[in-house]
This record gives structure tokens, sequence and C-alpha cells, in this order.
């Protein structure tokens, strides 16, 4: 009779035990706890922490309030009527607590594949087939992926879904048309590679005609310097400078510039330029 009732009080703990167990939910850190009694949400929404509830009665739903991700892969209408395959990713979130219920009412727990991918799907190719398969590949992919959002958030807003952000992660363009966008890359790098070294001809020719200019306006500033006065002062320092000389010479003027002619060679005649010739010999010993 004892036994009996010593297993009857264990069993009557660990029951309780069990019980308490299972009308107590743990809320954690970005998550949302919705209370459904009886089939019924409720409009007060638990955050994180340990919340008791009746578990014949009652149950605690929780729903993320993080940011979640979504990877889609799938194919892509252009507007010229390729087929693209495509890597997504929808980046979203519950937008507030007291969206929570209403999410949970009107569209259910599996939200996802209720109602984004689906919504995801129409907008993508809505979108899409209003652009070219280049575009996809280029610097249009963010104004792409801006209009996904905007189109989805269109049914989503009141919903209580909110969709940060749509990226378009991987494009396979067809095999032909990569390679047409590959040559059209190619043949403008080439063309500015071109004009870069027509203009580096460009400048080169320029520099070339401004020290032709700079040499000829010297040319010519020492011609007009030239004067009559002028030579015969240099014809008088070339005078001084062969009577200095060690070797003998036979100098040759007409009261001009000076002309030479080695004493000593005999074989080249001396020659005068008009006028009245001067033929001097220096001999120095």
């Amino acid at each position: 009779m004892k036994k009996g009732v010593v297993f009857f009080g264990y069993s009557s703990i660990i029951l309780f035990g069990l019980l308490s167990l299972a009308s107590c939910a743990v809320v954690r850190q970005g998550e949302f706890g919705v209370k459904r009694t009886l089939g019924k949400y409720n409009d007060n929404v638990y955050t994180s922490g340990l919340r008791a509830f009746n578990p014949f009665t009652s149950q605690i739903i929780k729903v993320s309030a993080q940011t979640e991700n979504i990877e889609v892969s799938l194919v892509i209408p252009s507007r010229e009527g390729l087929s693209i395959q495509s890597e997504v990713s929808i980046l979203y979130r519950v937008k507030s607590k007291k969206d929570a219920p209403d999410l949970l009412r009107n569209v259910g727990e599996d939200y996802e594949s209720t109602i984004i991918l689906p919504v995801f799907r129409s907008a993508v190719a809505d979108v899409t087939s209003k652009y070219y398969a280049k575009d996809m590949h280029s610097g249009n992919r963010a104004e792409i992926e801006v209009a996904i959002r905007d189109l989805m958030m269109k049914t989503l807003d009141n919903k209580g879904i909110l969709v940060e952000s749509v990226l378009l992660k991987s494009i396979v363009l067809p095999k032909s048309l990569a390679k047409a966008i590959e040559d059209k890359l190619e043949a403008e790098q080439q063309a500015q590679r071109m004009e870069f070294v027509l203009q580096q001809e460009q400048r080169e020719a320029e520099r070339m005609r401004i020290k032709a200019a700079g040499v000829r306006d010297a040319n010519q500033i020492i011609a007009e310097g030239l004067t009559p006065e002028v030579l015969q002062f240099k014809a008088i320092e070339a005078w001084l400078q062969l009577s200095q000389s060690p070797n003998s010479k036979i100098v040759i003027s007409n009261g001009g510039m000076p002309l030479t002619n080695p004493a000593d060679g005999g074989k080249t005649p001396a020659t005068q330029t008009g006028g009245l010739g001067l033929n001097l010999q220096l001999d120095q010993k």
C-alpha cells in the first residue's frame, strides 16, 4: 500500500513537472511571440523572455523579427525574348511586432511560400521583360533590383512585410550573347586605346611645333642683332686672337670678317671677297 502511494506521489510530481515545462515558451531576441488561444491570435505580442501559457488551450507562435534571406534560382525573361538563368536573394523582415498577429491571421505561418515567393516571381518577370539581357549584366542591374523591390512592396506593404532589397547575384547569359558582349567591349577598349595614342601623337606634334618656333625666333633675334658694327667688333676680336697664335697665319680681309689660310700649307690659294684686300702674315718664333 505504501509503495503504491509513493509511486503515485512520484508520478504526480513528474507529471506536474512535464506540464510546467509544456506550459512555458522561451521567446528569444529577434523573435516575436504571438499567443494563439482556441485558434484565435492575440494582439498582445511577446518579446524576448520566458512566457507561460495553458498548453491545453493555447500556443505561442514565434515569428522572426530579424532580416531573413530567401535564395531563389530561376529563369528570367529579357526584352528580346531570351531566357536567362539567375540566382536572386530576397532580404525581408516583418515590419513591426504589431504586424505579426495580422500577418499570421491573413497569410499564415508559412508566409514565405504563400505570398513572398509568388509576388517575387511575378515582379521579376514583369521588370526584367522590359530590359535587354545585356542591361542585366551591366550598370543597370541596380536599377532592375530597385524596380523589382518597389513592385513587390506594392503588394506586401499592407501585409506587414518589408522587402529591404532584392539582389541579382548571378546572371548567366546565353553563350552567343556573352561572346557578342565581350567582342563589343574589346572593340570599345581598342578604340579608346587608339584615341589615347592619337592624343599622344598630337601632343608630341604640338611640342615639336613649339620647339621649332622657339628656334626660329631665337635665330631671328640673333640675325637682327648682327649689325655691321657688331661684325666689325667680332673681326677685331678674331684678329687679336690670331695675333696670339703660335703658328704662322695668312689673314685675308676686305675690312670685314677675316679669312685665314695656314702660312706653311701653300696649296690653298688666298682669296679676296671684293673691295680692298689686306694680306697679313704673322710669324711668331
